[in-house]
């Protein structure tokens, strides 16, 4: 039987609609510095939608890029929606040290900002990804590649920016 030396992984992705919250630069005691928001994702109908909150890690470069270029608009108080994947989620528990919720245990969703797929800011489209071309190559994707553009792009309500507020 023949051996490789090549990792396989199994990976569970969240794809969906949210708002940029809380652009950061994290420095901790150990190890080195990186970027990280908050991402407040809708869920449910959308003429009653409620928030997932996520704290994410902003990974790859052009992820870091692109949300580094909405850090003034997130200061500015302007509503930036963002189509999003997000993998390698995990629970992280925490005490409550402020607020009427003081001394009491609470729940952050973590994950890693993997793609982002299109930014709006104040209801107006400023990114869109363009779709990778497989054609280069002359081989067709493997169903199981990590091309962000073989997802469709989530639904993405009509009214989301004036009847959604974060």
């Amino acid at each position: 039987m023949p051996t490789s030396s090549e990792k396989t992984f199994f990976n569970l992705h969240i794809t969906g609609l949210g708002y940029l919250n809380r652009i950061r630069e994290v420095t901790p005691r150990k190890g080195e510095s990186f970027l990280a928001c908050d991402i407040a994702a809708l869920n449910g109908p959308s003429d009653a939608p409620e928030y997932r909150r996520f704290d994410v890690r902003v990974s790859g470069t052009e992820a870091q890029h692109l949300i580094r270029r909405c850090s003034e608009a997130v200061e500015a108080d302007k509503k930036v929606l963002i189509g999003f994947r997000l993998g390698d989620l995990w629970t992280d528990t925490f005490t409550y040290t402020k607020g009427e919720r003081a001394g009491q245990p609470g729940i952050s969703l973590k994950a890693r900002l993997l793609f982002v797929q299109w930014i709006k800011v104040d209801g107006e489209m400023v990114y869109k990804a363009e779709p990778k071309s497989t054609e280069s190559s002359g081989e067709a994707a493997s169903p199981d590649a990590s091309d962000a553009s073989a997802e469709p792009a989530p639904d993405i309500p009509d009214d989301a920016e004036t009847t959604v507020s974060a």
